[in-house]
This record gives structure tokens, C-alpha cells and sequence, in this order.
């Protein structure tokens, strides 16, 4: 069973080194779940007193005040042999033996965290002390609790110490150690008083009279000491500590417990209680308990460190592992995160994943919509069409079919396709704007690097900003370019006629018209307006054609060519950065630096919990 409180002390030590001092924090603490005894009472209960008798060794700063101002962890290790030294987790190479250098550097320690203000602090001392005289058993001193703020304290000091003992005690796996002095009345202990609070029902409180010795003549605590005055589901234990007068004669602590048990023995009041008082006993019932309570809650425990691994390493590979140092390290993370966000964007166009069907909708919606929208009539008017017609022919009416005037009226209606086509141009553009940026939101490195965990675009802001930049700039030029492109088709409506429409068309001799009449009889209502109308037919055809050849003209142009090289000129201009170049593309969010770092301890400690405990439950 002593494996047991030595696996809790190691557990509490690693909880300490990587910063896990079971403080509200986002990250998970393993500290909150680990069984533990605090020790907990007033100034001047005789608190430090308990502790040195457990110990037997004169070692904690005394003082007027507030003298504890960090928890400190006592782990106790029982060894054979004549040697007694103990250690400080901040200073592992180091042993004393002189317990009053323990007892400076307690305070000194004390100082390096909290300064000299007499401020308190939660993160712990860790102090092992190993002998043949003590018991395997861990304790947590915790500040005396106080109800008045002394010279320069602030006045929170009495709400601050309180808070902290009580995150302490309310948790459910620690065994409060209750002490209070035995001259003063109990219904004002401060001990008792929050620990009722926190264990109403006194199941995990051991409570601890001192002073027994200092009561006034004629009264005793067997009242007390048998339960009737305050019950609890433990016995309570009496202790005699070293009085002021033997503290300041150096006092043997083995003296003293000689002493103390003689009291016990041959005082009449509690000659009955003798083999349940003192401080060996003390120290022995709750290193008994202690290990009860470790046996009982290594399953839950197990359970517990088991899925909060899992949590961890899900949380690390999306945070993703750190940054290399060098510069081909560097560019590789640059280039694979840029791949990507390439691949994500072709899966956007290719149907893999949402938005490229919104291409298709321009094609299929819009622009045939805007050419319907073309108001054709205007420029096919009655009056129009004989302007047209008549300047066309200038000083010399046309003879037989007005050509030109053909011409300019056709010319007059496909150039204003324009418009609608390079509204199309516009909006395919858009779209793949718009994709840029759900590319980058989703970009994730993951299978390509067998050794680089998953790391966001987003991860990086300033990558994140070059990258889209970049895309966009493609963007644009591809997008001037199939302006040009699909403009050009329009421009070649224009420039050549379709002859072979016109020759299916009737002629009037063919109809059995008159060719001698008059040639300004052609420039009658009925005449312009089967022009209109020739023209508008033709015009039609040259909708339907080019409602097909400018979709094409627009994917070859733009869609094909933003999955082909949207990153070409970001990749070249990229190998030519140098290192601090690199390095601010990859500016990490310091806050997500520093999450990973914790979450990597955190990582570390969870990990090594579960070898101990694994060690321990295979060598039982």
C-alpha cells in the first residue's frame, strides 16, 4: 500500500512542475482529482505545531501574521536506515539536513513567488522529507485562516486565504484535517467552521484539538475528544505540542513526543483515550486512511487520465505541432499548406465539395436571362431601321438588298451582347472569389505530411493574407484575360456575317415581285419591316450561338486556369524570400503558441500518471 501514497506524491510533484496547481484554468487538471489530506485551522490553532510533531523535526517559519502564504506539499517517505535529509522539488539535486536551512528556505521560496509583500500565492511548495521516523503519508498546509487584514495586506487578504482553502477542501477527494485549539471555544473554530461547510455531514473531516494541556483548571475535552460536543464520522484526536517555552530551548521533537505521551497516559481525564492520541497516532490513522481512500479512486482515476489523453491529442493534432527553425522546414510548411488550399479549392470547382455549381448557374441563369433582357425592338424600329437603311445607302440607293444597312443594323444589336457577357465574366469571377476564401477556412494539412500534424491556414494570419492575395491577384488577371476573350467573340459577330443565312432567304423576283418599280417604293412600312425582321432572326442565331461559345470561352479562360495555376506566381516569388521572410508568414497567434505548450505538458503529465498507475496496478 505505501506504493500507493508514493504514486499520489510523484503524481502531485509532476502536477506542480507543468503547471497544474488545480487552479480554474482551460485546460484539464489532473491536481483536483488526486486524493489528498489538507491541514486547515486558524492562526494560532497550533497548526505548523501538528505538522512538525508528524514529522518530528523543528522545520516551518514561525511568526507573528500570516507566516504560511503558499500551500505547502509535505510528502512524508518512510526509509530504513539512520538517515534523515529532506528536499525541495525546485532544487532536486539538492538535500538538507539541516532542517533549520528547510525551514529559510520555506520562506525564501515563499518571497521568490510572492515578493516580500505578504501577499499569498496558490502555487505550492513541494518539500519530501525522507526518515526512518515518520509514516508514508502526504499533507498540504494551507494558510491559517484570518479574519483581519494585517499591515500590509490588502484587505481582500481574508476572502483571498478563505477562497483558496476552501478550493481545497470542497473537493471531494481530499480528507480534511480540522484543527482547532482545544482553549477556545469549538462553535467559533474557524476549521470546523468551513469544514462543516464544504462536509456537512463530517464524512471526510479527521478533526485535531491542541492545546489540551494550556485548558483551564477544572475543564477537560473528553466531550470533545468522545464526539458528543461535534460529531464526525472519524474519531477526533487529541495532540500536546511543544509549548513556546520549549521551542525556544530547542526541545527534542522525540522528547516531545515522550512527553505527550506520557500526558495522555497519566492524566485521568484521558488515560482512556491514551492509545488514540498523540501525534504518531495521528499521523499513522491518516496514512492509513490515506491509502484507503488512493485504493478506492485509481479506477475512476484511470478512467479519467485514459480519456483525458484523447482529449489532449485531438485538441494538440488540430492546434497542430510547432514551426520548424530552418529555412527548408519553413518553406516545405508553406508549400504543403499551400497545396492544400489548391487541392480544397479544385474539390470547390470540381463538385467534391459546395460552390462550383454556381458557375453553372450563371450559364444557365443569368446570362441567358440578360440576353432576353436586350431591348432588340429599339434598334429594330420602323424609324430606325429606315435611318439606318438610308444612311447606309448614302447618295446611292441600293439596288437590289440593302448590305449595309444589313450590316449596321446587326452591328447596332450583337454589340450591345457585350454587356450581358461581361456581366458574365464578372460574376464567374466572384464566385471564385468566393471560394478563395471557404478554401482557406478549410485548409488542413493533414495525410500529405506524414509528420507534420494538422495545421489551419487560418492558423497562420499573415500566410493566411499572402495566400488569398495572391489567389486574387491570379484571379484578376484571369479575369482580364477572359474579358478579352469572350469581348472578342462578340467583336467577331460583328465583323463577319453568316452568308448563308441570307441566301435561304426569298428574294421578291423569286415571289414574283417587280424589280422595275420605283426604288423608293422599297422604303415602304412593309419593306422595313421584313428587314427588321431578317435582321432580328439573325441576331437570334447569333444569341444561341453565342450563349454556348461564351460559358466556354469564360471556364477555359477563368475556371480552367484558376485549377491549373492560381498559386503559380505566389510558388515562384515564394522561393526567392529569405528566412525572415519565411518566418513571418508563419507568425503563429502567440495565444495558440502558447496553448500548445500547455497542452504539451499537460500532455506529458497525463502520460506519465498513467505509467505510474500502471506500474502500480501490475505490481499489485
Amino acid at each position: 500500500m505505501e506504493n500507493l501514497i508514493s504514486l499520489v506524491n510523484k503524481l502531485q510533484q509532476a502536477c506542480t512542475a507543468l503547471g497544474d496547481h488545480g487552479e480554474e484554468s482551460a485546460l484539464p487538471t489532473l491536481w483536483d482529482s488526486l486524493p489528498s489530506i489538507a491541514v486547515v485551522g486558524g492562526q494560532s490553532s497550533g497548526k505548523s505545531s501538528v505538522l512538525e510533531s508528524v514529522v518530528g523535526k523543528d522545520f516551518l517559519p514561525r511568526g507573528s501574521g500570516i507566516v504560511t502564504r503558499r500551500p505547502l506539499v509535505l510528502q512524508l517517505h518512510r526509509i530504513d536506515g539512520d538517515r534523515e535529509y529532506a528536499e525541495f522539488m525546485h532544487q532536486p539535486r539538492k538535500r538538507y539536513t539541516d532542517f533549520a536551512a528547510v525551514r529559510k528556505e520555506i520562506a525564501d521560496e515563499t518571497d521568490r513567488e510572492t515578493g516580500r509583500s505578504k501577499q499569498i500565492s496558490p502555487v505550492p511548495i513541494h518539500l519530501s522529507i525522507y526518515s526512518p521516523n515518520v509514516v508514508n503519508l502526504t499533507l498540504i498546509d494551507l494558510p491559517g485562516l484570518t479574519k483581519v487584514a494585517v499591515e500590509g495586506q490588502p484587505d481582500s487578504i481574508v476572502q483571498d486565504i478563505e477562497n483558496m482553502v476552501r478550493s481545497y477542501i470542497e473537493k471531494p477527494n481530499c480528507i480534511i484535517l480540522a484543527v482547532s485549539p482545544a482553549n477556545q471555544d469549538l462553535a467559533t473554530s474557524d476549521a470546523i467552521k468551513i469544514s462543516r461547510e464544504v462536509d456537512p455531514k463530517g464524512e471526510r473531516t479527521f478533526g485535531v484539538l491542541t492545546k489540551i494541556d494550556l485548558m483551564d483548571k477544572g475543564t477537560d475535552a473528553v466531550d470533545i475528544l468522545e464526539g458528543r460536543s461535534y460529531r464526525l464520522q472519524h474519531p477526533w484526536v487529541g495532540v500536546v505540542n511543544r509549548s513556546q517555552q520549549d521551542i525556544n530551548k530547542n526541545v527534542d521533537m522525540i522528547a516531545a513526543r515522550r512527553r505527550e505521551r506520557e500526558y495522555f497516559s497519566t492524566t485521568p481525564e484521558y488515560k482512556h483515550l491514551a492509545p488514540r492520541m498523540g501525534s504518531e497516532y495521528l499521523a499513522k490513522m491518516l496514512s492509513k486512511n490515506l491509502e484507503q481512500v488512493i485504493k478506492s479512486r485509481i479506477p475512476g482515476l484511470q478512467s479519467l487520465i485514459t480519456k483525458t489523453i484523447a482529449e489532449l491529442e485531438t485538441e494538440l493534432n488540430r492546434l497542430g505541432k510547432p514551426i520548424a527553425n530552418d529555412a527548408g522546414g519553413k518553406l516545405y510548411t508553406i508549400m504543403e499548406i499551400c497545396r492544400m488550399f489548391d487541392s480544397i479549392y479544385k474539390e470547390h470547382l470540381d463538385g467534391v465539395r459546395p460552390g462550383g455549381e454556381k458557375v453553372y448557374h450563371v450559364f444557365d441563369n443569368q446570362f441567358p436571362v440578360a440576353i432576353k433582357r436586350l431591348q432588340f425592338d429599339k434598334q429594330l424600329s420602323m424609324e430606325n431601321v429606315k435611318k439606318l437603311i438610308t444612311e447606309a445607302d448614302g447618295y446611292q440607293p441600293h439596288l437590289i438588298a440593302p448590305e449595309q444597312g444589313y450590316r449596321r443594323l446587326i452591328e447596332s444589336c450583337v454589340v450591345s451582347i457585350r454587356g450581358p457577357a461581361e456581366a458574365a465574366v464578372d460574376a464567374v469571377h466572384a464566385i471564385l472569389k468566393d471560394l478563395v476564401r471557404k478554401a482557406i477556412n478549410e485548409t488542413h494539412v493533414t495525410k500529405l505530411v506524414k509528420y507534420l500534424s494538422p495545421q489551419e491556414l487560418k492558423q497562420f494570419p499573415t500566410l493566411r493574407v499572402e495566400v488569398g492575395n495572391a489567389a486574387f491577384e491570379s484571379l484578376d488577371r484571369m479575369r482580364d484575360e477572359s474579358k478579352k476573350n469572350t469581348l472578342k467573340l462578340v467583336d467577331m459577330e460583328c465583323s463577319y456575317l453568316t452568308v448563308d443565312f441570307f441566301r435561304k432567304l426569298p428574294q421578291d423576283v423569286e415571289k414574283g415581285g417587280n424589280p422595275s418599280h420605283s426604288i423608293f417604293d422599297r422604303y415602304n412600312d412593309s419593306y422595313l419591316r421584313r428587314i427588321g425582321q431578317t435582321v432580328l432572326s439573325y441576331v437570334n442565331m447569333v444569341c444561341a450561338t453565342l450563349r454556348n461559345s461564351i460559358p466556354k470561352s469564360i471556364v477555359y479562360c477563368q475556371v480552367r486556369e484558376a485549377k491549373r495555376s492560381l498559386l503559380d506566381h505566389f510558388f515562384t516569388e515564394l522561393g526567392a524570400r529569405e528566412m525572415k521572410q519565411l518566418s513571418k508568414l508563419l507568425d503563429e497567434d502567440p495565444a495558440v503558441m502558447e496553448r500548445r505548450t500547455n497542452l504539451a505538458k499537460r500532455l506529458d503529465l497525463y502520460r506519465s500518471a498513467q505509467a505510474e498507475i500502471d506500474a502500480v496496478a501490475w505490481s499489485k
